[in-house]
């Protein structure tokens, strides 16, 4: 008894020692404390910054009044954009901004109503599929690895999502096809996704802890564990069916022009209608990147990004942003959108729409400076790509340089400017970091750099976050 007694007063003595030692290397001591309380003036300018910032947004506080002028919203080149769309309460925007690009192109070329859209609860189904196949036979393929493993780890922490890249888009609506709208219509948990994401998540990472444990049967084969990983993905076909609808495998829809007159009434297949409505060659179809902290002109392939187990992970050009821009202005001279994505809270005036690096001063609200550039935000996880829009105006001055931007966005047409925001061409520079530009934009010698073998990066890497 005695011995348990100094074992444990031992063991606590040394806890207490090391804590001395941190303390005295590291913590704050209370004389530290007092020197930071001393240097707390409790004047009358703190004193009303204190009672403004304890009870106020502190955007609103942080209005940068010289730079709150009326925004100038003209711009010189516009591809001419139809009806907004609503992702509502989701992280879809990948698939609505994607999904946006074609249907402005069948709008465009077929004369459709405005408000035409794909379906986009539809691909939903499918995406939310393919990704709990994905992580299931992700589980499969490293069972041989521990539980301790780092890409282990990240698929049970990301067994699915709602968010995602073009390369969903492209990959889904390759094998699956494209439905208008009204053939599969937004239920309450399409347009609310975080519930019933929370329950597949909870049961993909049970089913995965259970393949994992049969795997370690040796008397186990391929062939049972390929059985069970299907009994799983009908109760996650189940699920998704319930919450989502089944997804038609034919339907019939009635086409009218622009005018609202029928044009014609047929009976179609997912194949058929995006066939006839899409048809698009994904392959023309490139992502281009700007990350600073990494060497311009190589190509990287980001590891399990993709929607589809059997798709293809997507690949990055990495360039400097003023090639970005030409491509991206070529692009929209020839009428034709763009996926964009970018990290587009900071320095939103969501009233507005605008996005300006000088639309708030944060540094003389709280009396400092936040100097970080661009690659320093990227490089301490600051700022990352989070949100895809659809990229369709630029303003470009005498000289043909750009001053400002244009994107469709997809919460609605009673947020920003009129659903739409504009962005300087300053934001631009400084938040953007990815653009899909069809291959006919792309000057040769860049296309040419897609062909290097791509540098591999984890799918943990901080810049390549679904966008939401």
């Amino acid at each position: 008894m005695k011995k348990a007694f100094f074992l444990l007063f031992a063991t606590v003595l040394a806890f207490a020692m090391q804590a001395q030692t941190i303390n005295k290397e590291g913590g704050l001591t209370m004389q530290q404390i007092n020197m930071l309380r001393g240097s707390y003036q409790s004047n009358p300018t703190n004193k009303a910054l204190r009672n403004a910032i304890n009870s106020n947004d502190i955007n609103k506080l942080a209005v940068n009044y010289d730079n709150n002028t009326a925004f100038d919203e003209h711009l010189s080149n516009t591809v001419p954009s139809k009806a907004i769309t609503n992702q509502e309460s989701s992280g879809r925007c990948w698939m609505f901004t994607g999904m946006n690009v074609l249907r402005n192109k069948a709008i465009r070329k077929y004369d459709l109503p405005a408000d035409f859209q794909f379906s986009q609860c539809y691909t939903f189904f499918w995406d939310q599929l393919e990704k709990a196949n994905l992580f299931l036979q992700s589980i499969l393929d490293t069972r041989a690895k521990s539980m301790e493993d780092e890409t282990v780890q990240w698929l049970f922490k990301n067994p699915i999502g709602d968010g995602g890249q073009f390369t969903g888009v492209a990959n889904l609506m390759s094998k699956y096809g494209a439905v208008p709208k009204e053939a599969m219509p937004e239920t309450y948990n399409s347009n609310h996704t975080s519930k019933i994401s929370e329950l597949i998540k909870l049961k993909l990472r049970e089913d995965g802890l259970i393949l994992r444990q049969m795997s370690n049967n040796k008397s186990m084969t391929e062939q049972k564990l390929q059985a069970t990983k299907m009994e799983m993905l009908e109760t996650i076909y189940r699920m998704l069916a319930y919450a989502f609808g089944e997804p038609p495998t034919e339907f019939t829809w009635t086409q009218r022009n622009s005018k609202g007159e029928v044009v014609s009434t047929e009976k179609y297949t997912p194949m058929s209608f995006f066939n006839k409505f899409v048809n698009e060659d994904f392959s023309t179809y490139y992502m281009v990147m700007n990350d600073p902290t990494r060497e311009y002109y190589k190509v990287y392939e980001i590891e399990y990004d993709r929607h589809v187990y059997d798709g293809q992970n997507w690949k990055f050009l990495n360039l400097p942003m003023p090639e970005i821009a030409r491509m991206a202005i070529s692009s929209i001279k020839d009428s034709t959108m763009m996926y964009f994505s970018c990290d587009v809270a900071k320095f939103l005036d969501r009233d507005k729409g605008y996005m300006d690096v000088n639309n708030y001063d944060y540094g003389s609200l709280f009396g400092t400076t936040f100097g970080m550039d661009k690659k320093q935000r990227v490089s301490t996880f600051a700022s990352g790509s989070s949100h895809a829009m659809t990229l369709c105006g630029v303003d470009l001055d005498a000289n043909g340089n750009p001053t400002k931007w244009m994107v469709e966005n997809s919460w609605g047409s009673n947020r920003g400017h009129n659903g739409f925001l504009i962005m300087t061409n300053e934001w631009f520079n400084e938040y953007m970091f990815r653009l899909v530009v069809e291959s006919k934009y792309i000057p040769s010698a860049t296309l040419k750099l897609f062909d290097q073998k791509p540098i591999m990066l984890p799918a943990w890497d901080p810049l390549f976050a679904p966008e939401e």
